[in-house]
C-alpha cells in the first residue's frame, strides 16, 4: 500500500480543450460496459485529443509493483511491471506527487522507452490517501507538459480511481 498527499501545482485557468476533455471523460466512464474498457475509452481521448500526448498509459498499483493497464501509441513499451520507487514512474507512485519531467536525458530516474520521448508527466490516481495507480504520459517534445496539464490530469485521475481493478 502507498500513501501519500495530494501536490497540487498554483491554480490556472483551464483551457477550454481541458473542460471538454474533461466531459468527454465522464461521459466514457458513464457509457462504458466495464471498468478496463471505460479506462481504455480514457486513454483513447487523452491521446486523440492532444497532440503532444505521444504515448498514453494506465499503471495500475499491484504488490510493490505498479502493473501496465490500457494505453495507446505508437507502440508498445517494455516496462510492462516498474517496481514502486524505480523510474519517474515508481518515484510519483512512492511519493504521491505529479512528476513532470521536461527533459527525460536530464533525469537519471528515466526508463527508457520510446528513443523519440524527450518529457513526461506522471500523475498518481488516488483512492482516499493511497495511490492505487498513475497516468503515465510520454511527449516527443522538449518540455511538453505544464502546471496546466498537471491539474488537468490530475482531475482526470479522480475519474480514473473508479476503475482500478479490484482483486
Amino acid at each position: 500500500m502507498v500513501l501519500a498527499a495530494v501536490s497540487h501545482p498554483v491554480a490556472e485557468e483551464r483551457p477550454a480543450a481541458h473542460g471538454d476533455a474533461l466531459n468527454l471523460v465522464r461521459a466514457a466512464i458513464a457509457e462504458a460496459a466495464e471498468p478496463e474498457a471505460a479506462a481504455q475509452r480514457v486513454v483513447d481521448l487523452l491521446h486523440e485529443r492532444f497532440p503532444n500526448y505521444d504515448w498514453v498509459g494506465i499503471y495500475w498499483v499491484d504488490g510493490d509493483d505498479l502493473v501496465l493497464g490500457p494505453w495507446t501509441g505508437p507502440e508498445a513499451t517494455d516496462h510492462t511491471r516498474i517496481p514502486i520507487g524505480t523510474g519517474v514512474c515508481g518515484a510519483a507512485a512512492a511519493s504521491g506527487r505529479t512528476e513532470i519531467v521536461p527533459d527525460v536525458k536530464a533525469d537519471p530516474r528515466y526508463l527508457a522507452c520510446f528513443a523519440s520521448t524527450r518529457s513526461e508527466i506522471v500523475v498518481p490516481i488516488f483512492e482516499g490517501a493511497e495511490v492505487v495507480g498513475e497516468i503515465d504520459i510520454d511527449g516527443s517534445d522538449l518540455d511538453a507538459f505544464g502546471s496546466t496539464d498537471a491539474l488537468f490530469l490530475e482531475e482526470v485521475a479522480a475519474f480514473l480511481a473508479q476503475l482500478r481493478p479490484r482483486a
